[in-house]
């Protein structure tokens, strides 16, 4: 009878806890997309650069090899590309033998060093979103293997499966050991003189 007793006690106990119990009403977590990787196009996506000295300026075009953007729904959240120094071109000496000659030099030690750094790289470390399709860009570009902090304003917009960017860079060249007649750096150049800062406008197309 004992016995009887104690296995009506526990069931008793099992039927009250089980009406007792909270019920989870939490809904499951749901996952998180990752962004989605838009390749850089090469084939559409450009540099055109400008460089000032006392006595003038001289510009030309620079390929964007490769590359690849983050992007968040509609948001770009980061990302990097590659330009080959080595397809610099300069635009504004028609005479064949003068462009040559600029060519060569902006191509040798006393600038950018293309045999030796053939490629240079820009890595974004922060996109932050302003307003509209207006971004604050910061980074790290990479020039003759020496990497600099920089940030600039770029103008981004994702339509569907395309994102096209632009953006005007203003760069110190004498940060990336670049020197060549920088008043900064030499005394008396007079109108020999380079300008430090260079300009990069560019311009990305890429496609997920």
């Amino acid at each position: 009878m004992r016995k009887i007793a104690t296995i009506l006690f526990i069931s008793g106990a099992a039927v009250l806890m089980s009406f007792n119990a909270p019920v989870s009403t939490a809904p499951a977590s749901a996952a998180v997309a990752a962004p989605v990787a838009f390749k850089v196009d090469g084939s559409k996506s450009k540099i055109a650069w400008l460089a000032k000295k006392v006595t003038g300026s001289h510009n030309g075009f620079i390929n964007i090899s490769g590359g690849t953007l983050q992007v968040d729904g509609s948001t770009l959240t980061g990302g990097s590309f590659n330009v080959d120094t080595r397809t610099m071109t300069v635009e504004d000496i028609k005479d064949e033998k003068g462009n040559a000659r600029l060519l060569g030099h902006l191509k040798s030690d006393d600038f950018f060093s293309v045999e030796k750094h053939p490629e240079a790289t820009f890595a974004i470390t922060s996109a932050k979103k302003k307003s509209g399709n207006t971004y604050d860009i910061n980074g790290n570009l990479t020039i003759k293997g020496i990497s600099q902090s920089i940030t600039f304003p770029a103008d981004v917009v994702v339509n569907g499966n395309q994102l096209n960017a632009k953006a005007t860079v203003k760069i110190d060249r004498t940060k990336f050991d670049i020197k060549y007649r920088s008043n900064s750096f030499f005394e008396n150049l007079g109108d020999k003189a380079i300008y430090d800062d260079f300009t990069l406008d560019v311009e990305l197309v890429a496609n997920k």
